[in-house]
Parts: C-alpha cells; structure tokens; sequence
C-alpha cells in the first residue's frame, strides 16, 4: 500500500453512463487517501448522493464543493428546490454522508506535504471576467449573446432568495473571506472551488466570451493573501497544471464524454491512469 494521498477530481457528470462507469472504477492507493471532488458531480441529488457516498465508502476523507450543475433546478428532476435551498439541501445530504462542504469546519490535512488546511469553498460568479472591449456586466452579456454563447445557468441556476447570481457571489465571497480569515494563519492551505479563483485559466477557452460564467476578480489574489499550496478547480473541462506568483493550480476535471474519450484516443492514455489528480504530496 502506498503512502496516503491528498487528491482530486471535479466535473464527474454522472449522468453520463461511461463517467459512472469512472467514477465506480476510482479507488484509493492507501487507506489513509482523501478526496476532493471540485463540482459538477451531476444535475440531479440523488445522482450526486450516489456518487458521493461511493467514494465516501472508499476514501478515508471526501471533500465536496458545490458546481453550476448541482444547482441547476431541471423540471425533471425529483428536487425541486431552487437556489440557496437548493445548496443546503446539498450540504446537508452532504452531512448525512460524512462527506464535508464549505459549510463545515475546514480539515487539516497532516499526511505527507502537510500539514495543511483544506478549504473547500464556494464562491461563484459576478459577471466581471469580461469580454474584450465591454466594460459593464450588461455590455460583456449582450457581447456574449451575439456571440451566440449562453451559459445553461442563465435559464437553470436560480439565485434566490438573492436577486441575481452576483448578489449570490458577493454573499460568499464575504463567507468565504470571513472563514479563510479564521484560519491558522501559520498553516498554509489547499484552496479548492468549482470555478477558477484566476482568470488566468480561461485565456485557452474555445469561447472567450465563456469566461463570464467562470469566476470573480474578487478571489484573484486569494492564492497569495491565503498561503496556498494549491489551488484545485474545475469547471473549465480543460484539465492541467499551471503556476501563478509559484502556486501550483489543479484543474481536476473528467468533463464529458465527447471531451475526455477523444482525447485518450488520441494520447493512448486510459482517463482513470489520470484521475484523481495528486495534490500533496507534490512527487
């Protein structure tokens, strides 16, 4: 058995027969493994339930941070709840499973390349990664729309109580500032969120107009001001290591099937040889 393992994953989209068939096929390389799954584990609870307590009953540790995709509300879908009622009825699932979310005292991860905190957080989107030559919210969206780009959010992700999913994001951003705050200030950290804290990361989208749905100059600093270690993301379904101010950042994700199976066609690797990915140690 090998030397336990901080990794991670995001973007597992369940609902997807072939990314089930990973996620049953992920296990750990030691006993004393964590997890963190970065979002968009599926749409509906009960997929995401699934999912979660599979590996919760493998991984010694499981971390879990909310996507755009659990919070989408689908007419289809059993849960109708809608917005922040919608996220708490996630955590509180979450809870029953063992498994720990931005709502609960942040771990302290003392294996190998610890000790470190692990923060899951959730701090989403404000419309502030604009478009080139827009300067509002309302002129980056209108660029987006002629463009012919439109994030699924705009017609599943509901805010409420809040009126819009900015307001949604400067809520937690503060939360998630108020606890970052609180940490051991000696200790550094493990920052995880579904979407990027930098906008660096979607410079190589297909889409730059994408990059609206995608994250906040509110957290662009958060890897200094924080002490991170790494940096672990998802959402952009384009999965690599890249460094800014030299921290390591993760993006974690499998993505869909039409994405991921191309791809290790055309590398001859096989998906689960590179998932999940190793946070700590780093070698």
């Amino acid at each position: 058995m090998s030397d336990p393992r901080l990794v991670a994953v995001s973007d597992l989209h369940v609902r997807y027969p072939d990314n089930r068939a990973v996620v049953e096929s992920l296990h750990p390389t030691s006993d004393d493994d964590w997890l963190i799954v970065a979002g968009d584990v599926a749409e509906e609870v009960g997929d995401v339930v699934w999912a979660l307590g599979l590996l919760r009953e493998r991984f010694a540790r499981v971390v879990w941070v909310p996507g755009n995709h659990e919070l989408w509300t689908r007419g289809k879908d059993p849960v109708q709840l809608r917005g922040v009622q919608r996220y708490l009825a996630l955590v509180q699932a979450c809870r029953e499973l063992d498994v720990l979310t931005p709502e609960d005292p942040f771990p302290v991860w003392d294996g190998p390349g610890g000790p470190v905190t692990v923060a899951p957080l959730f701090a989403f989107y404000d419309y502030s990664f604009l478009p080139a030559g827009t300067m509002t919210a309302e002129e980056g969206l209108a660029a987006a729309y002629a463009a012919g780009v439109i994030c699924t959010d705009e017609h599943l992700l509901h805010p409420d109580p809040y009126p819009d999913r900015a307001a949604w994001c400067a809520a937690r951003i503060e939360e998630s500032e108020r606890r970052l705050d609180e940490c051991d200030p000696d200790l550094p950290t493990v920052l995880v969120n579904h979407w990027p804290l930098t906008r660096h990361p979607t410079d190589v989208l297909r889409h730059p107009e994408f990059a609206l749905w995608c994250g906040t100059t509110r957290t662009a600093d958060w890897h200094v001001r924080y002490r991170a270690a790494a940096v672990v993301y998802g959402h952009l379904h384009i999965p690599r290591v890249t460094w800014e101010d030299g921290v390591r950042f993760v993006e974690a994700s499998l993505g869909y099937p039409r994405e991921w199976q191309p791809r290790d066609a055309r590398n001859g690797t096989v998906v689960t040889d590179l998932l999940p990915r190793r946070i700590l140690p780093t070698a």
